[in-house]
């Protein structure tokens, strides 16, 4: 795993969108699998803006979510559905049959885990994999102890992980559960962007990058990825040793 060091959060933001777009450009029918949450916030900006200046198009790309909440209608305002759609799909050209995002409501989750999955297959799999990194390591919605040869299913969510979110919740009661890909679909990826932003993720980006390689650290399966690339903020980098970032 190869680790980038940025000098902050825009530039981290503007080279993971600059990687996006590169293999977008080499292949337009490229199947990328991407996340939520606040970090990747900034890539999605620039990728819209490069859509809308620069003539960047997503009408052949294919798009995976990382996960959804069990429970969620797809227009909850809490929702994987809408965050993607009001931060980056409904601002760009994407192809709505090309979209998947796990469906929360589906009436027996373990069998909307196995069409998850099947359809990731057909698209022929990942070619890229933005992933985020969780306060405790968690990657999508692997928390410690994933074990490394899972695939999408549903997950309990750690409380650490549900406190941390709850306030997107009214009463600031997050759901339990989620569906999530697992680590072997993850790791499946040809290529894999780890984004990092800020001190809080610091520890959790050492104990990955230089710790043991661990279900109990999730991020640290990519350590054996043959393509991962660690995008990292100086803050986020800033419990890393000497010569471990580059």
């Amino acid at each position: 795993m190869r680790a980038h060091v940025f000098p902050d959060y825009e530039a981290m933001s503007t080279a993971a969108a600059d990687a996006v777009a590169q293999s977008l450009e080499e292949e337009p029918s490229t199947v990328l699998m991407l996340p939520t949450g606040i970090t990747p916030l900034g890539m999605y900006r620039r990728l819209v803006e490069m859509h809308r200046t620069e003539g960047l198009s997503f009408a052949g790309a294919t798009f995976f979510n990382l996960d959804e909440y069990l429970g969620l209608t797809p227009d909850h305002e809490a929702s994987y559905h809408v965050y993607m759609k009001e931060n980056f799909y409904g601002l760009i050209d994407a192809d709505p049959a090309r979209i998947f995002v796990p469906d929360g409501t589906a009436s027996d989750p373990e069998v909307e885990c196995e069409r998850y999955e099947a359809a990731i297959a057909e698209a022929g799999g990942i070619d890229v994999g933005v992933l985020g990194i969780g306060r405790n390591g968690h990657i999508g919605f692997n928390e410690p102890g994933a074990r490394f040869d899972s695939r999408t299913r549903v997950v309990e969510l750690s409380e650490s992980t549900r406190k941390i979110n709850a306030a997107d919740f009214e009463a600031d009661r997050a759901p339990g559960r989620a569906i999530t890909v697992g680590m072997a679909t993850i790791f499946a990826s040809s290529a894999v962007v780890l984004l990092a932003s800020g001190t809080n993720k610091a520890g959790a980006v050492a104990a990955a990058v230089e710790g043991d390689v661990s279900e109990s650290m999730p991020a640290s399966m990519l350590r054996n990825h043959p393509n991962a690339s660690l995008f990292l903020d100086e803050d986020a980098a800033s419990d890393l040793g000497q010569g471990v970032a580059g």
